[in-house]
């Protein structure tokens, strides 16, 4: 029995000498105003990478103001008084004015069919002349293009529904820019060309959802499987909404969200710990210390019998599928991962091999298990595309035959094994990228309060069994706790 033990365990206490190597490179602080950093020192090539964690996401949209988190991401690389501007003092001017011609066209708007769509016509040529007078100012792309000049690379954001990620990597010799560059923008942005980026996000939508069969489904799946919850809403937010987004909404959503005990900041690669937090102080610690946020309260009623909804479009047959579920935070989290793996780890998952090899009835098969993300609780969702001449309801029959199994008897140690080896070697296979780790340092200490909880969640998934894959699919896996929305072939009537 040793050698096998010693076989079976090797990959964890590799996982576990990780850990301790990594600690050993680690320094934390926190500046009095409440922004949290974690260093890891990596000396092996000059080069750094950066992650600013925004614990505010989609969920956090204000009501009748959804796509707010992800406009403020656009207007976070629009500059500063002093950067991106050819004459601060005349554009400050130029955007008052914009704002007050848009005032006028809102107030028209406002009294909905009693507008004058003449008057209407008129103060949209108005907003479209004062928007281009604020735009003579204006030094397109600065931020962006600093960054690359400087040898930066991997320069992105993005807005989901728990949070708002910002991160790129520079050259070891310029780290202090990126404290210049990002304390500048979280300290004093500017709103510069807001309805410019409105119209862009706008267009976003349309790509994503208005004319993307599957992302019209996927907000009809939402919407119908959660009820009150934010969460319901997509990130990007309702096209009514955007279309009526304003400076002072997005200027209060940055008050109210982006304090500094609300963000956390993980730098990785070749640095010295002392001169970052050095650099921390001087840049961030004047970002003024203010209470967190009110976290969302709605809690989404309990489901008592299966949703559906149907989506009648000429495209090919898609169904998502998902079960009501806790959040990320619930002691089964990690079984809901586990079982995520066993049914769609690649070509070795059983909905693979089942649906796709064997009975070929589907085309591709996924698993999201914690949609749409992970804070408050979700779903987990299974998603299939039918094989050409092959029925929706050919593929749920094969998924519902594939959950009762579950349900009905504990999964073989093999398959388990299986996913568990799986998992560690993503976790190790991850410790190789500066932007890798430097997201996972800053999401855990963001979300659970240490960085080190993708280790710990390796020994909690180590502890997960056939039991206990057998019991969560009883108990959330049952048609009175699911929702199934589908598209129909065929040009709706």
């Amino acid at each position: 029995m040793k050698p096998i033990l010693i076989v079976l365990f090797a990959p964890l206490l590799l996982c576990a000498q990780n850990l301790k190597e990594i600690e050993k490179k680690v320094t934390e602080f926190t500046l009095p105003n409440g922004l949290h950093f974690i260093v890891l020192e990596r000396h092996e090539a000059p080069v750094v990478s950066f992650h600013t964690y925004v614990n505010a996401g989609a969920v956090d949209d204000p009501e009748g103001k959804t796509g707010l988190a992800h406009m403020f991401e656009h207007m976070a690389f629009k500059g500063t008084e002093s950067l991106g501007t050819l004459n601060y003092a005349e554009e400050k001017k130029a955007l008052a004015e914009v704002e007050a011609a848009n005032d006028k066209l809102a107030e028209e708007l406002a009294k909905g069919p009693r507008a004058d769509q003449d008057r209407v016509r008129l103060l949209k040529v108005a907003v479209r002349a004062v928007m281009d007078r604020a735009s003579t100012y204006v030094v397109p792309n600065v931020f962006p293009r600093l960054i690359e000049e400087n040898g930066g690379n991997g320069l992105n954001a993005q807005t989901g529904e728990d949070s708002t990620e910002y991160y790129y990597s520079l050259p070891a010799n310029r780290v202090e820019l990126w404290f210049v560059m990002e304390s500048a923008r979280f300290l004093n942005p500017v709103f510069r060309e807001f309805y410019k980026e409105r119209d862009v996000v706008r267009e976003e939508r349309r790509t994503r959802a208005e004319s993307n069969p599957q992302g019209k489904l996927l907000e009809l799946f939402t919407a119908t499987a959660i009820e009150a919850h934010p969460y319901r809403r997509p990130a990007i937010g309702w096209a009514s909404d955007i279309d009526t987004l304003r400076v002072a909404d997005a200027e209060a959503f940055f008050k109210t969200h982006y304090v500094a005990s609300n963000m956390t900041v993980a730098i990785v690669g070749d640095v010295k710990p002392e001169e970052m937090k050095s650099f921390a102080v001087k840049y961030f610690g004047p970002m003024p210390k203010k209470p967190l946020p009110q976290p969302v309260l709605t809690v989404d009623p309990p489901q008592e019998g299966p949703k559906s909804a149907r989506l009648q479009l000429a495209s090919q047959p898609i169904e998502f599928i998902g079960y009501k579920r806790p959040s990320q935070f619930d002691a089964d989290n990690a079984v809901f991962d586990v079982v995520a793996s066993i049914l769609a780890s690649g070509r070795t998952g059983i909905l693979y091999k089942d649906m796709v090899v064997t009975k070929q009835i589907a085309l591709g098969v996924g698993v999201e298990p914690a949609f749409p993300a992970g804070k408050y609780p979700g779903l987990f969702v299974l998603v299939f595309y039918p094989a050409r001449g092959k029925t929706v309801e050919e593929n749920e029959k094969a998924l519902d035959d594939l959950l009762t199994g579950l349900r009905g008897k504990p999964v073989d140690d093999v398959t388990l094994q299986r996913v568990k080896t799986k998992t560690r070697a993503a976790l190790i296979r991850s410790l190789d990228s500066n932007p890798g780790l430097a997201r996972m340092l800053a999401a855990s200490y963001a979300n659970f309060g240490d960085w080190r909880k993708p280790f710990s969640d390796l020994q909690t998934i180590e502890k997960v069994s056939a039991a206990d894959v057998q019991r969560v699919a009883a108990r959330y896996f049952n048609p009175a706790n699911r929702t199934v929305a589908t598209i129909v072939s065929g040009a709706a009537k």
